[in-house]
C-alpha cells in the first residue's frame, strides 16, 4: 500500500510540474502558430513542402521561448499582480524558466537554418526581437510594434523557407502585425484595466481588417483560385470567424474596461489569430492551407478553457 501510494504522489506531483509548464509557456496558444508559416507560405504560390515544416517548428521554438522570457522578466511584478503564476508561486525555479528560453531560442534558429539561409535571415531577427521585447521594449512606447514586428517577421519565416523571398508575403505580414499591434495595446492594461480607447481602436482594426480580408483575387497581395466561388465563401466565413472571435470580446472591454474583461479581449484577440491567418492563406489561393489552419480553432478554444493564453 506504501508503494502504491508514492506512485500516486509521484505521478501526482509530475502532474503538476507538466501543469505549471503548460501555463508557463501558454501551451493553448501554441495553436496560433502554425498559421504564420503557412500563410507565409501561400503569399509564394508554392505548396508547403518539409522547409516549411521546419518553419512551422522553428517559430514554435522561438514563440514558447518568447512565453517562458515573458515570465522571467515579469518574475517581480507577477508576484504582485498575478501570484498565481508559475514562476512567482515558486512551482518553476526562475533559473529553469530562463535556461528553457535560451534552449528554445537555440533550437528555433536551428531549425531555421536547417530550412536555408533566406529563412535564418529572417529568424535571426526574429529571435532578437523576441528578446529585445521581453527585455528590454516590452514597457516602453515601443513595446506593441516590436510584438507586431515579431509577428510579422514569424510569417515572412514561413514565406522564405518555402519559396526564398519574403517580397510576396509583405502585404500578409502587414496586416498580421496590425492586428498583432491592436490586440498588445490592449494587453497593457489587463492587469490593471484603463481606459476604452485601446479596445475601441482595436475594435475599428479588426473591422478594416476584415473588410481587406474579403477583397477578390486580383487585388495587390493576392493570388487568384482555382476555385473563385468557393474561394470567396471560405474568405467570408473566415473574415466573419476573425471578427466575432476579436470583436465581440474588444467590445464587452470597450464598455467595460475591468482587468476581467480586458484579459477576455487580449485572449480572444489572440484565438483570433487563427481565422486571420486562414483568411490570409485563402486570400492568396490555398484553400488547402487555409482549412488546415481553421481546423486548429476548435482545439486552441478547448485547451484555453484549462489553461490561459494570457
Amino acid at each position: 500500500m506504501a508503494r502504491a501510494g508514492a506512485g500516486a504522489g509521484a505521478g501526482a506531483g509530475a502532474g503538476a510540474r507538466a501543469r505549471a509548464w503548460a501555463e508557463l509557456l501558454r501551451l493553448p496558444a501554441l495553436f496560433t502558430v502554425p498559421g504564420d508559416a503557412l500563410a507565409g507560405a501561400a503569399t509564394t504560390g508554392n505548396r508547403p513542402n518539409p522547409r516549411t515544416l521546419l518553419a512551422i517548428a522553428s517559430s514554435l521554438c522561438l514563440y514558447e521561448a518568447g512565453m517562458a522570457l515573458n515570465d522571467w522578466a515579469d518574475r517581480t511584478e507577477d508576484a504582485l499582480e498575478r501570484p498565481h503564476r508559475p514562476l512567482p508561486s515558486g512551482r518553476i525555479h526562475p533559473s529553469a524558466a530562463l535556461v528553457a528560453a535560451g534552449t528554445l531560442t537555440a533550437a528555433g534558429l536551428a531549425l531555421a537554418a536547417r530550412a536555408g539561409r533566406p529563412a535564418l535571415a529572417v529568424a535571426a531577427p526574429l529571435a532578437a526581437t523576441v528578446w529585445a521585447y521581453d527585455l528590454a521594449l516590452k514597457r516602453t512606447p515601443a513595446g506593441p510594434a516590436a510584438m507586431a514586428t515579431a509577428r510579422g517577421l514569424d510569417l515572412l519565416l514561413g514565406a522564405t523557407a518555402t519559396g526564398g523571398s519574403a517580397r510576396p508575403a509583405l502585404p500578409a505580414a502587414l496586416t498580421l502585425a496590425t492586428h498583432t499591434l491592436a490586440v498588445t495595446t490592449v494587453s497593457r492594461d489587463e492587469t490593471r484595466g484603463g481606459s476604452p480607447l485601446a479596445p475601441l481602436a482595436a475594435l475599428a482594426t479588426t473591422g478594416t481588417l476584415a473588410w481587406t480580408l474579403t477583397r477578390p483575387p486580383g487585388a495587390p497581395g493576392t493570388a487568384p483560385s482555382r476555385y473563385p466561388a468557393a474561394a470567396s465563401s471560405v474568405r467570408t466565413v473566415l473574415a466573419a470567424a476573425f471578427v466575432t472571435t476579436s470583436g465581440r470580446p474588444l467590445l464587452h472591454a470597450a464598455l467595460n474596461p475591468s482587468p476581467p474583461l480586458t484579459q477576455r479581449a487580449v485572449g480572444g484577440g489572440i484565438r483570433a489569430m487563427i481565422p486571420l491567418q486562414a483568411a490570409l492563406a485563402a486570400r492568396s489561393g490555398a484553400l488547402t492551407s487555409a482549412l488546415l489552419t481553421a481546423a486548429l480553432a476548435p482545439a486552441a478554444r478547448r485547451f484555453a478553457r484549462k489553461v490561459s493564453v494570457t
